[in-house]
């Protein structure tokens, strides 16, 4: 038997080094203001939905990207149209991609009318297609869900 004593001590770190590319990029706090800059947040008593001073809705929503969950926040305009997406926190060690700003624009203006399917409405991205795929079904139906008062 060839290969080195202690090859197998390796192990347990391969099977764990998914979560070490976990990375925050926004608290709840900052998305808010990120997407809804000076408006003011009341609670809508259902857990991650607030209401804004604007007439707006803040929802943040947790999916599966491959293996990891994706934390992100998304803001509805009083008209029901997505007004910006956040990535808060990606925990894949691949497929980061949809924290690009150009990707989560075409979201923008969005309503639950739209299709909002990848491939159709809104591109995949070579590399992160379920992260991608898992984004774009959640912002639907949270716009389905939540743009209707």
């Amino acid at each position: 038997m060839s290969g080195h004593p202690y090859q197998w001590l390796l192990l347990p770190v391969a099977a764990i080094s998914t979560s070490v590319h976990a990375t925050t990029y926004l608290s709840v706090e900052q998305a808010q203001k990120a997407i809804f800059p000076g408006a003011t947040f009341t609670s809508t008593g259902k857990p991650n939905v607030w209401h804004t001073s604007t007439g707006g809705t803040f929802i943040v929503e947790q999916v599966l990207g491959k293996h990891e969950q994706i934390s992100l926040a998304v803001g509805i305009n009083a008209n029901g149209t997505v007004k910006q997406i956040e990535i808060m926190q990606y925990n894949e060690s691949y497929g980061y991609e949809v924290r690009d700003p150009a990707w989560r624009a075409q979201f923008v203006g969005k309503n639950a009318s739209s299709p909002l399917q990848l491939n159709t409405d809104i591109k995949n991205i070579t590399g992160a297609t379920l992260s991608a795929k898992h984004i774009t079904d959640a912002v639907r139906r949270l716009l389905e869900a939540y743009s209707k008062g």
